[in-house]
């Protein structure tokens, strides 16, 4: 089966094709781009690729062009773009291991458990929830402003105040990682 070439589709694929950017930013030689300057640039892809990632579902909703590989596509290129730049963050050290390895730890448990509850036909049982769409809220305004870094405006610390997102993202992640696997639980476990 061909794999679905729309516009939505289009876009998740250009979302993937940024987050080597996002990384390789911090790459180049310092005499090419300074910190400051992959600092501005890794933050401005990252919120280009969040974008994108609001547009690809607002335009397979408006134009009717959602697929069953769209539905696939898009979340795993959300993983893969948090991912990235956790990794990233984790190198410049602007983010704690402990927190990292909590919400990349996550990321793949949840996308285990939600691979085999569907194909135990109960994929729905652990369809995205609010406190789920909350953690990543909190992820996608924290990343920016660690990567970021410096302060906004002369006023606000980014480092700061994405250091406070992220924990708090990280204490969502659990909650969240706990909720999917209580709901599927009574459908994992057969009674006795």
């Amino acid at each position: 089966m061909p794999m679905p070439t729309n516009i939505p589709n289009l876009i998740t694929w250009l979302r993937i094709l940024l987050i080597p950017l996002i990384v390789g930013v911090f790459y180049l030689p310092d005499s090419w781009l300074s910190m400051e300057g992959k600092n501005i640039t890794s933050t401005t892809i990252f919120v280009v690729a969040a974008i994108t990632d609001w547009l690809d579902g607002y335009l397979a909703r408006v134009l009717n062009q959602m697929s069953a590989f769209g539905a696939f596509l898009d979340p795993v290129a959300d993983k893969l773009m948090v991912v990235g730049a956790l990794i990233v963050l984790l190198h410049l050290e602007r983010v704690d291991p402990l927190v990292a390895l909590i919400i990349i730890g996550r990321e793949i448990a949840i996308s285990a458990l939600r691979e085999w509850m569907a194909k135990m036909g109960q994929a729905k049982s652990v369809a995205v929830a609010f406190i789920g769409k909350l953690k990543t809220v909190f992820q996608m305004v924290a990343i920016p402003l660690l990567l970021f870094q410096d302060d906004l405006f002369g006023m606000l610390n980014c480092q700061w105040l994405g250091t406070i997102l992220i924990n708090v993202a990280a204490v969502l992640t659990v909650m969240s990682m706990l909720y999917y696997l209580r709901k599927a639980m009574p459908l994992a476990v057969p009674p006795a």
